[in-house]
């Protein structure tokens, strides 16, 4: 009994070992560095996004060292994603090997407060898109699908219910933008005065949106700035939508 069972063991290991590894869609690198403000939400960011990995099988990478940001470890991945990063956070070495990396065809999701990031970094700022300019309280508001062209929208209602820390942005850095979300400031009230800085709303307001910039693919989203947005099926379907296309190129319908 115990040579046939030892056999079958045997069987089973050799039967496992000649199957071909099932190799993952793509490899994201997920960048979570901060040098200002500091979300509470990153870490449940990341939780979600490593449960995203597993779901719809494709490899991830949690980085907060900027020291990943080099031609030789970047070559290994489809896209990155920076999660509520604030502020300098990649030195020039670091920049160019980021450029480097969009120019190669590869793609970039930002999330909230990547557009609270690297201010002084013209590239960075027009693949955004929009800087932070200010916001005011959390609040609830109707957010509106813009466009269904775009992955990971399917499930969206016309107009919902969210809330979140509405971001007022700055000017257009890039006219390539294509919007799919946008926040109804006659919903919510937008006024925002920190003293220095203050917000009265932007009429029409753009929370989300994509575009092919530099050789590669950018994607950014507003939403995301408290912990239980990461727990929420339709906002992790609206960020996976954006990192599939980011990465991959597909996803985007023509009609």
């Amino acid at each position: 009994m115990r040579s046939f069972t030892a056999r079958l063991a045997l069987t089973a290991a050799l039967l496992t070992a000649a199957l071909p590894a099932l190799a993952e869609q793509f490899s994201v690198l997920l960048f979570t560095k901060t040098g200002g403000w500091h979300h509470k939400s990153i870490n449940a960011g990341v939780d979600a996004m490593q449960e995203m990995a597993e779901r719809h099988h494709f490899k991830l990478d949690w980085h907060e060292m900027s020291n990943v940001f080099a031609d030789d470890k970047l070559k290994a991945y489809d896209a990155i994603v920076f999660l509520n990063t604030t502020a300098d956070i990649l030195n020039d070495d670091q920049q160019a090997a980021m450029e480097r990396f969009i120019q190669s065809g590869k793609g970039f999701v930002g999330i909230h407060s990547a557009s609270d990031t690297e201010y002084d970094w013209d590239w960075y700022t027009k693949m955004v898109g929009r800087t932070f300019h200010i916001h005011p309280a959390i609040q609830t508001a109707e957010v509106e699908v813009l466009n269904r062209k775009f992955p990971g929208l399917e499930r969206m209602p016309d107009r919902f219910l969210w809330t979140d820390e509405y971001y007022e942005f700055g000017a257009e850095r890039i006219d390539s933008l294509n919007y799919i979300l946008a926040v109804d400031e006659d919903t919510y009230d937008p006024v925002a005065d920190w003293g220095q800085v203050a917000g009265k709303g932007m009429g029409f307001h753009p929370i989300a949106w994509y575009h092919e910039y530099d050789g590669g693919r950018a994607f950014y989203t507003g939403l995301g700035h408290m912990p239980s947005t990461y727990e929420d099926k339709m906002f992790l379907e609206h960020i996976y939508g954006g990192l599939y296309w980011a990465a991959t190129g597909k996803g985007l319908r023509k009609k």
